[in-house]
């Protein structure tokens, strides 16, 4: 009886097809998954004494899913479409994920004595740090709205609990409630905006969306209200300006290493939504796109650094510069789709800063963490003499700031200069009002990062303790990894660049 009714089924409706699924494609998102699933299973059925094995198996896991990324990045340079469109596998997605996975190991090395030294579980710590780099896996091959949305949301909501991870603490619960609370209204934001855009175009796909966009929706007042609610819901995921008051206190109260990653690769997962939104669904409204973002640029950048150069606190410093550095890496859209040749030039040097400013900002959050296992302070005063009790250090710090201020030898010079010259490709009035704005900018974030070097070497140590500082390996490592890639990358940036030019032609061809 079941058969003939599949039978007369299949001949009403046509034979029954199985739907091919690209395994290798997949790869990283279904290793990461088994690791999130292992580390659930392994931590309800381990004892305390174990518990800190499963920070070796989140590392693991995600050294295991650089290796898919590896081969299929060394497979063909054609990209892999699944699931209709919604899920796109190319160059620029495989670059994004071993920027995430670097991140996320990076994240597990600076954890792993600070979250074993205090007393939280730290099974849970691991899963929801897998989980929140899955989420992030998974944006950077989202190519529909739904896909983004998940993706997003599969992010934020270990993100949030990260950052109360200090939840016995007034500063840790503020932390995290008021990341918590601005991040759920920034969700409804975007969603708004995404139903919007669904309504007028009637698709979710982003390549559907942007074919509709460029037609005579595109003008509808709706349609414009959408675009502007769904960029504004990431500009909070990256800290923009009006959107950023999120993140200093969270920064402070958070721990540390959950710090580092949320001014890292959180961030830059929040520009990958970005550029694909602007790039595929929105390409054809670049009218409303740059004025919009020379507005967030200018203004994030500028209200960023200026509030750092007030801040005595290394975390909530840096917190600040991770505020104007948001506005660096959106001022090249600014001018996206000005001319043919700077819309290139603007994903590529986007790409490469998000690349230089994750590995520069996570050396420098190793250092902050290994000083502050000396000091037991977060003040930018407890730094003094640290040129002398911990050369090393000082030095590494030096180059790392000196990186993000566009200086060589680390690789943010590189970076900053190609970000320039994307910006004034574009040859017009606006291109070069930001280029001198960006340029203003550069020399104020240089105040506080010198002001930084100053206390670190020329100033006495405050206890006047000049014993060396004893690291635990894994900070070492992480501090050891980031300098070898910030150094090696400023000096020989060839690599660099081509890494960046072939993840943007991968993604325009997308």
């Amino acid at each position: 009886m079941l058969g003939s009714i599949l039978a007369a089924a299949g001949d009403s409706y046509g034979a029954f097809t199985t739907p091919v699924i690209d395994w290798h494609a997949l790869a990283p998102s279904l290793i990461l998954v088994a690791t999130v699933a292992a580390s659930v299973v392994f931590d309800s059925l381990s004892s305390e004494r174990n518990s800190g094995l499963i920070s070796s198996l989140a590392g693991i896991g995600f050294l295991a899913a650089l290796i898919p990324v590896i081969t299929l990045a060394l497979s063909d340079s054609e990209a892999r479409v699944l699931f209709d469109g919604a899920f796109v596998v190319d160059k620029f997605s495989l670059v994004l994920t071993g920027l995430f996975l670097f991140s996320g190991y990076i994240t597990i090395l600076l954890s792993t004595n600070a979250i074993a030294e205090g007393d939280y579980p730290e099974g849970e710590y691991y899963t929801l740090l897998t989980a929140a780099v899955l989420g992030m896996v998974i944006m950077t091959s989202a190519r529909d709205l739904i896909t983004i949305f998940v993706a997003f949301e599969l992010l934020s909501i270990p993100t949030y609990l990260l950052a109360a991870w200090r939840k016995r603490t007034q500063t840790g619960v503020e932390a995290g409630m008021k990341y918590f609370l601005i991040g759920v209204f920034a969700t409804g934001v975007m969603l708004y905006g995404m139903s919007l855009i669904y309504g007028i175009t009637g698709n979710t796909i982003l390549v559907n969306i942007g074919a509709q966009l460029n037609g005579s929706v595109g003008s509808e007042p709706i349609a414009i209200i959408g675009i502007v609610f769904v960029l504004v819901g990431f500009g909070f995921k990256i800290s923009a300006v009006p959107f950023h008051n999120w993140s200093p206190d969270t920064y402070e109260g958070a721990p540390t290493p959950v710090t580092a990653f949320l001014s890292v690769a959180s961030k830059a997962a929040g520009f990958v939504a970005i550029l694909q939104l602007v790039f595929i669904a929105f390409y054809g409204q670049a009218d409303i796109i740059r004025p919009m973002m020379f507005v967030l640029a200018a203004l994030t950048m500028t209200v960023g650094n200026v509030i750092a150069l007030r801040q005595t606190n290394i975390v909530r410093l840096f917190a600040y510069s991770s505020v104007a550095q948001a506005g660096f890496i959106l001022a090249p859209l600014a001018v996206v789709g000005a001319n043919a040749d700077s819309s290139a030039n603007v994903l590529s040097t986007v790409i490469m800063y998000l690349l230089a400013y994750t590995v520069l900002n996570l050396g420098i959050f190793a250092v902050i963490i290994s000083v502050s296992r000396r000091t037991g302070s977060g003040e930018i005063a407890s730094w003094g003499g640290l040129f002398t009790y911990a050369p090393g250090l000082a030095v590494v710090m030096a180059l790392f700031l000196f990186g993000l201020g566009g200086i060589p030898p680390a690789v943010g010079w590189i970076a900053k200069f190609q970000l320039f010259t994307g910006v004034i490709s574009a040859g017009t009035s606006a291109a070069y009002a930001m280029a001198v704005i960006m340029a203003i900018n550069s020399v104020v974030s240089l105040g506080y990062y010198l002001n930084v070097m100053r206390v670190m070497f020329m100033e006495d140590a405050p206890d006047g303790d000049v014993s060396p500082i004893k690291l635990p390996v894994p900070l070492i490592a992480a501090i050891a990894i980031t300098a070898i890639v910030a150094i090696g990358l400023g000096v020989y940036p060839n690599f660099f660049t081509d890494m960046a030019n072939g993840a943007t032609f991968a993604f325009a061809a997308g």
